[in-house]
């Protein structure tokens, strides 16, 4: 699977960070893992294989494909 850096608000090469699956253009997200109870607790159909990440509404804003 190659990826395409797309963007990130954060300096100094820490996350958050968008990238682009080149053959699909699925979007791969890198963040801080949510891991506070109360939060996944309020989540659904969460597949044992999944794991979820939080990501600033303005990285989306900025470098997310529209398409």
């Amino acid at each position: 699977m190659a990826l395409r850096f797309l963007g990130t608000t954060s300096e100094h090469g820490n996350c958050p960070t968008l990238y682009e699956v080149e053959e699909t253009g699925d979007i791969v997200v890198q963040g801080e893992r949510l891991v506070d109870p109360q939060h996944l607790d309020q989540l659904r159909d969460v597949k044992g294989s999944e794991t979820f990440v939080v990501v600033p509404r303005e990285l989306l804003i900025r470098f997310a494909p529209e398409e």
